[in-house]
């Protein structure tokens, strides 16, 4: 009010009516104008400010680029411009689990404002090297199982992310393996025993077999390329009909060569990923990989802009998918059943 005074007598004095109209048509305005540009200098200076993100995957670099890629995009979608207002430090284990602890405590050298980590394993070190940075996880089959959050809903701590309910989702693949090969009795299960998420997914499997009418036998062991041959060539001579390939997301540079072996060995394999597919894979079903990315950077995101990993609930993925090949299908001798055909997402020719 003081301010109004002082600005009429200004004009020509308390009882100006000329006074009044100026202070109406031009200062009210240019008042107002001030209120609203506060918050939006505010939010500018906020936009100055150079963001950190540090990254770390199992996966050798040519076998997560795609997934990184998404995630690097959905950031350019909210505003975060490598090179202007965001650094992204990246770091890959290379299929290698005990590389995991000394790359998540690098990164956490780096000083950066959150972790985003893929896999289990990757997040366990994460957690292990820091209680104070914000951590955003994905690919993780089982948050609460592993030890990584105590509950979904309230994570707790300094960590939140996406968790693609692998063990959920192996018997919904046994599922549909056994309806594109209705004459299967026994299926060989592909497994990385060092996979946090391994045993859990056998058990889920084991329950399913046997409510299908079906053997899960035999459980074999793949840790690297070295394993693979031996798998198969022990899944024939059980006389398995087909194949389960467990997730395993440290080893997803195998799919190539794990595909052409199915071939080679006439075993319908049934797979994690749409990836194993575009590989050559028979078939899969599960979530999306690249929209999970997406959905982390919106949590990415909502930590920089200062929500804290307590308070963001883990999230499910959006996106499921079953994907078919019809060419191995073919190779293979089979023929994809009309059922599949219609819930299929896509078939690759």
């Amino acid at each position: 009010m003081r301010s109004f005074e002082r600005w009429r007598r200004v004009l020509g004095g308390a009882t100006s009516k000329r006074a009044t109209t100026v202070f109406t048509i031009v200062l009210i305005p240019l008042l107002a104008l001030a209120v609203l540009a506060a918050p939006l200098a505010a939010e500018a200076q906020r936009a100055d400010k150079v963001y950190r993100v540090g990254y770390l995957e199992g996966s050798s670099g040519s076998a997560g680029a795609p997934f990184l890629a998404a995630f690097r995009q959905a950031m350019y979608e909210l505003g975060y411009v490598e090179g202007r207002n965001l650094v992204l430090d990246a770091r890959s284990a290379e299929g290698k689990f005990d590389r995991f602890p000394s790359l998540a405590r690098e990164l956490v050298r780096l000083n950066p404002d959150v972790l985003f980590v893929a896999t289990t394993v990757g997040t366990r070190a994460a957690k292990a090297a820091t209680t104070t940075i914000p951590i955003v996880f994905v690919r993780v089959g089982d948050p609460v199982g592993s030890g990584l959050v105590s509950d979904l809903a309230r994570p707790a701590g300094n960590i939140t992310g996406i968790t693609t309910i692998s063990a959920e989702l192996t018997a919904k693949r046994l599922e549909l393996l056994k309806e594109m090969v209705p004459t299967a009795s026994r299926i060989a299960a592909l497994v990385n025993p060092d996979a946090p998420i391994g045993p859990v997914q056998i058990r889920n499997a084991e329950a399913a077999a046997r409510i299908l009418g079906l053997q899960l036998h035999p459980v074999l062991a793949v840790r690297d390329s070295g394993d693979l041959q031996g798998a198969f060539e022990a899944a024939v001579r059980s006389g398995a009909s087909a194949v389960l390939r467990m997730v395993d997301f440290t080893r997803s540079d195998l799919r190539v060569e794990t595909a052409k072996l199915a071939l080679k060995h006439r075993l319908p394999a049934m797979y994690p990923y749409r990836e194993d597919v575009e590989a050559g894979g028979m078939m899969a079903y599960g979530p999306n990989v690249p929209s999970q990315y997406r959905q982390a950077a919106t949590l990415v995101h909502k930590i920089l802009r200062g929500a804290k990993p307590a308070d963001l609930p883990v999230e499910q993925p959006t996106k499921f998918e079953l994907m078919i090949n019809a060419k191995t299908v073919k190779a293979l001798g089979l023929t994809i059943p009309p059922s599949l055909l219609m819930r299929a997402d896509q078939i690759i020719e």
